[in-house]
């Protein structure tokens, strides 16, 4: 059964969403974050994916008081990322209850420093970042593309123990048109240990069982669900979450 992992980015404090990573085209939700946590936990849901949107954009964790205020007002496994540079961007995240952080910018400008952290902290407490434009990794809020390839850089980090990965189709994000399943099948195929989390372009429950039947492991979904697009009760009778 694929992992049902809702998502809530922050800016200045509130839960909000990009269309395509462009921090001129947000939409603030709610004004609690919490609140919206604990609605989660209470729907059934066990995991909740964490964007620092702030800390991506200006390099450095700023929203570590909203992750701090989540993990102490609900038993959800939170992941979070966004602005993850430094060895203190990495103790303000654990610290502040986070049980698993997600990486993206690092692992490609700084790939010693990342691979510190991956044998310091041990694998399973880290995702890949993994977010993509065409298929080539891009950075630092989604606001910088590289060249590198995403078949090649994943293949870098399985070499390096990583098993998490979460991978977000900027083309995709918030424009609720569907994800992009054939990157995702084609991710599976080369590297079928992986636990993969798909990310970006969830518009429906459809999406995510479709999701689900192609054997992806995993989907973080956000704008769909603020929109009222996803039907969780579906969700429960079909997945059994």
């Amino acid at each position: 059964m694929i992992e049902l992992i809702p998502a809530i980015d922050i800016i200045g404090g509130e839960c909000v969403r990009l269309t395509k990573g462009d921090y001129a085209q947000m939409k603030v939700y709610n004004t609690n974050p919490v609140s919206v946590a604990m609605e989660f936990e209470a729907k059934g849901f066990k995991r909740l994916h964490v964007v620092d949107l702030d800390g991506a954009k200006s390099k450095h964790v700023v929203n570590d008081k909203v992750l701090h205020h989540i993990s102490h007002h609900t038993n959800l496994v939170v992941d979070f990322g966004g602005g993850i540079k430094t060895q203190d961007d990495m103790d303000k995240a654990l610290d502040n209850g986070a049980a698993m952080v997600t990486i993206g910018s690092i692992s490609y400008t700084n790939p010693q420093l990342f691979g510190s952290w991956i044998e310091r902290y041990g694998a399973e407490r880290i995702i890949l970042g993994a977010d993509v434009r065409d298929r080539k990794i891009a950075i630092n809020g989604w606001l910088d593309c590289t060249e590198c390839d995403i078949m090649e850089f994943l293949a870098h980090y399985i070499e390096k123990g990583i098993t998490n990965v979460l991978c977000t189709d900027i083309s995709k994000d918030g424009a609720l048109k569907g994800p992009s399943i054939s990157l995702y099948k084609d991710i599976m195929q080369r590297f079928p240990q992986l636990h993969l989390i798909a990310s970006g372009g969830v518009s429906s429950t459809e999406d995510i069982l479709t999701l689900d039947r192609e054997g992806i492991p995993a989907v973080v979904f956000g704008k769909a669900y603020y929109e009222g697009l996803i039907d969780i009760e579906r969700l429960h009778k079909e997945l059994k979450f």
